[in-house]
């Protein structure tokens, strides 16, 4: 991951980045961490052909798409690719992916991008190679298989990371599961499994944006191919009144947010922006008419706080 992957002028919506595998990712997601207004917010983005993917684990998102699936004429709208990302819920989102696959029957395969995790109190041989079943299991029940299965986190230490990893290895070799990756794992993490002698992951997601930029993180994913997600790529709303984000948005004419997500094309990233309004929904998504100067992107490298600047959970560091 690197200069190959870093977007300019012009983007859409059905954009993607290539996997080591040769799977084609959606370059953009849609959040729903936190929203106040799930419903409307993730029905908005669908009827605008976004990927949506949506850390499931606190919001219960399979249920919404199926209020969203009841609710909406999709004959009236053309719905294209969607990424979902369900922590646990499982049963819920296969079903309503299911259901959502039916409303379109015309949209073809892959349209929805569906991703999951094996959390941290999940590692281990024996209990990832149970989690990882079960989770094939409730996707395979409804049709359906993960195109992207992840690590949550590096919280259980080094022996059972590196046992987690072996079988998320073990199940795609046998057919299992097809994309492997990680998240909020640091270069440490991501060294000890190439040290182990196993093969680098596919993508790690991690909190990423000028303020807290990782970059020890991002060389080592681009020297290994690693597509690097970005998550919190605006900021949870926060600190949009820094004079270099409001400069720039001034002299491109667009948000705040807008900048931040361009940044993070431009730097080859994998956002995942979020937002409960829908002019700002649209907003996130029109980055086609402009394109950051060598003097922004250097301008927006220069915010980087280091760790300080992380403001959710970042475990990147943790033995």
């Amino acid at each position: 991951m690197g200069a190959e992957h870093a977007v300019a002028s012009p983007f859409t919506l059905s954009s993607t980045v290539r996997l080591r595998n040769g799977a084609q990712m959606p370059r953009l997601g849609f959040g729903v961490f936190q929203s106040t207004n799930a419903k409307a917010s993730t029905a908005h983005a669908l009827a605008m052909g976004y990927r949506i993917h949506a850390r499931l684990q606190a919001y219960r998102l399979g249920a919404l798409l199926y209020a969203i699936v009841r609710d909406s004429d999709f004959q009236r709208v053309r719905l294209t690719a969607g990424r979902i990302s369900a922590d646990h819920n499982e049963e819920e989102v296969c079903a309503a992916v299911k259901k959502f696959n039916e409303a379109m029957p015309n949209q073809g395969n892959g349209k929805v991008w569906l991703t999951t995790k094996v959390m941290g109190n999940e590692h281990g041989t024996e209990q990832t190679r149970k989690a990882v079943d079960e989770s094939v299991a409730i996707a395979a029940k409804y049709g359906l298989k993960w195109d992207l299965f992840l690590l949550h986190d590096p919280t259980a230490g080094k022996q059972k990371r590196l046992e987690a990893w072996k079988v998320l290895i073990e199940k795609r070799d046998a057919g299992v599961l097809q994309s492997i990756g990680v998240s909020n794992f640091g270069v440490e993490h991501l060294k000890q499994i190439k040290e182990a002698g196993l093969e680098t992951p596919e993508v790690n997601q991690i909190e990423l944006h000028p303020f807290a930029q990782q970059k020890p993180i991002v060389e080592y994913c681009q020297q290994e191919g690693i597509v690097v997600e970005a998550y919190c790529p605006i900021l949870r709303g926060q600190r949009f009144d820094d004079p270099t984000l409001q400069k720039l948005a001034k002299k491109h004419d667009v948000s705040v947010p807008q900048i931040l997500i361009r940044w993070s094309l431009q730097k080859g990233f994998v956002p995942l922006p979020k937002s409960d309004t829908p002019g700002r929904i649209q907003a996130n998504a029109d980055l086609e008419n402009f394109e950051l100067d060598a003097s922004d992107m250097q301008d927006l490298d220069a915010l980087d706080e280091g760790a300080k600047g992380a403001i959710s959970w970042n475990p990147v560091d943790r033995p």
